[in-house]
């Protein structure tokens, strides 16, 4: 292996451990409720992304990092927190982008319903703040959940 190839792929080694270490915080805080520390770790302008759901009150267009730690708040405010679950299956780090791929689970406070389903969640972090926020969830399932019964 040449010194070139040696000295790149210690920088994408130390690249992709960067962002294990500010995506492993991120959810560390996401579990403690830490909103501060959230709004620190997104970077203040992000490319968030997560399907419009009209009937689901905390899933809103977000851009700032304020607006996307507080997501977590919103998420509390609507759910039974005794009842969210959320578990890893996988966590690929590929350089800036990592993504994780498991399952969640809850329940709607006002309506009482259920919802789960697997999830998949794009993060890239640029200078040790999160950039982007891409999540994949069973929408439909949240949205059945958050409709009232007639």
């Amino acid at each position: 292996m040449s010194d070139q190839s040696s000295v790149t792929t210690a920088r994408a080694d130390a690249v992709a451990e960067a962002t294990r270490a500010v995506v492993q915080e991120f959810l560390a805080a996401r579990i403690a409720g830490d909103t501060p520390r959230l709004v620190e770790l997104f970077a203040d302008e992000v490319d968030w992304m997560l399907a419009e759901n009209p009937g689901v009150p905390w899933i809103r267009p977000r851009s700032t990092g304020a607006e996307c730690a507080t997501q977590f708040t919103e998420l509390m405010e609507h759910t039974v927190p005794e009842d969210a679950r959320a578990s890893v299956d996988a966590f690929l780090v590929d350089g800036a982008d990592a993504v994780l791929m498991g399952h969640l689970s809850g329940t709607v406070r006002a309506t009482g319903k259920a919802f789960e389903g697997p999830f998949a969640l794009r993060l890239t972090v640029e200078d040790g703040r999160i950039v982007r926020h891409h999540l994949y969830e069973n929408s439909l399932s949240i949205a059945e959940a958050c409709t009232p019964d007639r």
